[in-house]
């Protein structure tokens, strides 16, 4: 049987850290080195950088999972945040586990924009849709990223007798609605599209293809 200050130490969580997808926040840790200990359980605390006391996520309070959902708690999106996670096994109490500081806007990955192909007579039309956050108006519907970034949209074209790799870019944007003109008939074109914050330099990973043959 391991020593109680031992259990105390293999069990504290490991590799705390925040996930951040259009501001669908997730505080992640792993198990500490006492992988034996099949009944710990977790449980998580945030607070905004600067403030002292630490609030419990009652979600999150004795759960066995290695995840715990901070989208609601973490709405602030300029405001640094941290979290914190400690274990607990056979009646002892592990310290807690600091994140990194968490700040939304600044470390939130965007997603791709949403992409339907309308395809006319030599040309394909391309209808663009940012990814949604998970905050709602007052109406109830989810607001767009670009309430919050000035985003653009960056299109690729995969010609698919060439190599799947070969990707061009087509247009970069701000246009919902985008028209690709002067292509073959009877080729089968591939469309990609990702969206793009200038002010962050950072893209977001390809939207699934979109094929159509004119």
């Amino acid at each position: 049987v391991l020593e109680n200050p031992d259990l105390q130490d293999s069990i504290k969580p490991q590799k705390v850290e925040f996930r951040s997808l259009n501001f669908n926040s997730t505080l992640h840790w792993q198990p500490g080195r006492a992988r034996e200990a099949r009944d710990t359980v977790y449980f998580v605390q945030y607070k905004v950088y600067g403030q002292s006391t630490w609030q419990n996520k009652d979600d999150c309070w004795g759960i066995q999972n290695h995840v715990c959902d901070l989208t609601n708690e973490t709405s602030d999106i300029q405001e640094p945040y941290y979290g914190r996670v400690k274990a607990a096994s056979a009646g002892v109490y592990s310290d807690w586990s600091l994140s990194c500081r968490f700040t939304p806007w600044r470390e939130t990955m965007i997603g791709p924009p949403m992409v339907i192909v309308v395809h006319s007579n030599k040309s394909i039309i391309l209808k663009l849709q940012a990814p949604r956050s998970p905050y709602k108006r007052k109406r109830g519907s989810k607001i767009p990223m670009t309430n919050y970034y000035d985003l653009l949209y960056q299109v690729f074209i995969i010609n698919n007798l060439l190599d799947e790799q070969h990707r061009v870019l087509v247009y970069e944007g701000k246009d919902k609605v985008i028209k690709i003109e002067d292509l073959r008939p009877g080729v089968s074109y591939c469309i990609v599209a990702k969206t793009y914050v200038p002010m962050l330099d950072r893209s977001s990973a390809y939207s699934s293809r979109q094929c159509t043959v004119l």
